[in-house]
């Protein structure tokens, strides 16, 4: 959606909206923190975000990186910022292409500032020289597919301090087809009010959004405000000169100060206010929660239960496989190259294949350093079951299949999980069943208002080769549950009566027909097989080779069953747990040794569910 479009509704609305600027950090591992951050910074509910350009484009596959994992994978509107600076025209031909492939439909043209090594602005050969030539140039390339933000300067330049002629050059960049303006930072209400005003006087009368930089230290503050060279009230200086010593104390003064000029702009009619985060989100929400303009819960728009995808032709995709829950990532990237997405029900859509899990970088995140300080250095089974236990419980933020802390959706389930973990049957994907709840519910809701949604019970575990005979033996016996089970080498079993889908979410609401945004079907289970015993190995070679936990998880992954289990009746608030009533095993700190013809664990049996020696 066009930002123009969604300062418009806001216009409309009467509701002040914000959103949040980021930049390309310059390592992996740094790149992979801001993802995480930029997706819980998401439950903020930003209008949009943008991302910036290094000068000369320097940054620039970095850059539409990041548009493309913001916009696709975790569903947020996004700008692109685009500079003339050392930018050679085949280099902005390539960047639009890029963004328009993203689905990215907004793009910030700015002149740039001139390379660290140049003292002066230099166009380069064949390139753009003014802010107001790079617009025309996208509008006439690709027409009003983006929507083009240029900036405002309420407080001058580094190289013009005439007010009024920024002015006319802003309102030529307007002109050239600019539909909305983001300034520079400016912490003086005064001045900002006046710039507006000036502006409207000139004729320019799209959406004005002002550049709000918190305050995160003392000294970052001074830095900035020198290098912009933008007025600081000398009431700021008097409050926040006897802490600068105290970064929390700073923080918190700062953010009373940005607040209340907020609050002063948004009383002049500001509807949008733009913050440049500096990547860090404390002292962005300590300034949002003051203005009291966080969205509750229910506010935020979840068109779907899962993160809904911006990325080019996937706005109306409204049906995916479960297994992807904790890792929406993977999944977009993994089915990227599809001409179409399903949407109303899992058809044909699926024949492509799902993308190959080394072409798409779909292996484990982070280091194998920061991978062994997260989930230890196990050597049993029982330390295996610990982790998840731990994980269950909200000490492990995240597991090698699941990226973020473990759902609030859970609560309800959450002893059977911790319950089952600690029998070291491992559970990996759950939701609990519901039975019409609210579509505004806090928890489960989703979609359009006053609705109702619906979802079976489903339990994704990683199962022993002791137990599983059992457990497919105990689930054939209920004919409510249906299930998937499959090893490492792609031996599957099932009792379902096909390959088609089996809707486990829907929801029924007024004056449409009934969605079913998730299923469970073979082959996108066999895609996500792929993917857990790969991430299950790459959480092995974190590991030496030669050490009991590389040899323990390699084990685990080459010997035991992956089963996702659905108990249809979504009626039964029991669900699927009484499944494993007695099932467990009973020697946990026992080491796993490698197989000898086809005997484990030295002659370990399972009786009756319960493990004997």
């Amino acid at each position: 959606m066009h930002i123009s479009h969604k300062l418009a509704h806001a216009q409309e609305a009467g509701k002040p909206t914000f959103s949040f600027e980021f930049f390309p950090p310059k390592t992996a591992q740094g790149v992979q923190n801001l993802y995480d951050r930029i997706d819980r910074m998401h439950g903020l509910g930003p209008a949009f975000v943008d991302v910036t350009w290094g000068a000369g484009g320097r940054l620039s596959n970095l850059t539409v990186d990041m548009v493309n994992v913001a916009q696709s994978a975790l569903g947020l509107e996004t700008c692109m910022h685009l500079t003339c600076t050392d930018m050679e025209r085949s280099k902005v031909d390539n960047a639009l292409k890029e963004a328009y492939k993203a689905g990215c439909t907004n793009i910030l043209a700015l002149r740039g500032d001139p390379p660290r090594e140049s003292e002066k602005w230099v166009a380069k050969e064949g390139g753009f020289r003014y802010a107001r030539d790079l617009v025309k140039y996208i509008r006439q390339q690709y027409g009003d597919h983006f929507d083009i933000g240029v900036a405002g300067y309420p407080e001058g330049c580094d190289d013009e301090k005439d007010p009024d002629l920024l002015t006319q050059h802003l309102k030529e960049k307007i002109d050239a087809g600019g539909s909305f303006v983001v300034t520079q930072m400016c912490y003086d209400a005064d001045i900002y009010i006046d710039w507006m005003k000036r502006c409207r006087a000139a004729g320019i009368n799209v959406p004005l959004v002002p550049g709000i930089m918190p305050i995160h230290t003392h000294a970052a503050f001074l830095r900035r405000a020198n290098w912009t060279q933008c007025h600081v009230p000398p009431q700021w200086h008097e409050a926040l000169e006897p802490v600068k010593n105290d970064d929390a104390a700073v923080r918190e003064i700062g953010a009373d100060l940005v607040a209340e000029f907020c609050r002063r702009l948004l009383k002049a009619g500001v509807l949008n206010l733009h913050f440049y985060t500096m990547n860090l989100a404390q002292a962005t929400r300590m300034v949002l929660e003051r203005l009291e303009i966080l969205p509750d819960v229910a506010e935020i728009e979840k068109p779907l239960p899962w993160r809904q995808s911006l990325g080019l032709n996937r706005r109306d995709e409204n049906v995916r496989p479960i297994f992807w829950r904790n890792r929406n990532r993977s999944y977009i990237a993994r089915t990227q190259d599809w001409d179409e997405f399903p949407n109303g029900r899992w058809g044909d859509s699926r024949s492509p294949a799902f993308g190959e899990l080394d072409s798409y970088n779909i292996g484990l995140k982070g280091t194998n350093e920061n991978n062994r300080k997260i989930w230890g250095e196990p050597t049993s089974i029982g330390e295996v079951s610990d982790l998840f236990v731990k994980y269950m419980q909200g000490d492990v933020d995240c597991l090698p299949w699941s990226e973020a802390p473990i759902s609030t959706e859970a609560n309800v389930i959450r002893d059977h999980l911790v319950e089952l973990n600690k029998r070291c049957i491992l559970t990996v994907n759950s939701q609990p069943p519901v039975n019409g709840a609210k579509s505004s519910h806090k928890v489960y809701g989703w979609g359009p208002k006053n609705g109702y949604v619906y979802q079976k019970a489903y339990l994704e575990v990683l199962v022993s080769p002791e137990l599983i005979a059992e457990v497919i033996t105990r689930i054939e016996r209920d004919p409510e549950l249906t299930y998937y089970a499959v090893n490492m080498h792609g031996d599957l079993k099932t009792n379902t009566p096909g390959d088609g889908p089996n809707a486990v979410t829907w929801g029924v609401f007024p004056g449409k027909e009934i969605v079913q945004p998730t299923i469970v079907e073979t082959v996108s289970f066999l895609a996500w097989k792929d993917e857990f015993y790969r991430l299950g190995m790459d959480w092995a070679h974190c590991y030496d080779a030669s050490s009991p936990s590389r040899h323990l998880i390699t084990s685990l992954m080459e010997d035991w069953h992956l089963v996702n289990i659905v108990h249809n009746d979504f009626q039964n608030p029991d669900g699927i747990f009484p499944l494993f009533d007695g099932l467990r095993l009973s020697s946990t700190d026992r080491k796993i040794q490698p197989h000898t013809n086809g005997v484990t664990n030295g002659d370990i049996s399972a009786v009756n569910g319960e493990l004997k020696n």
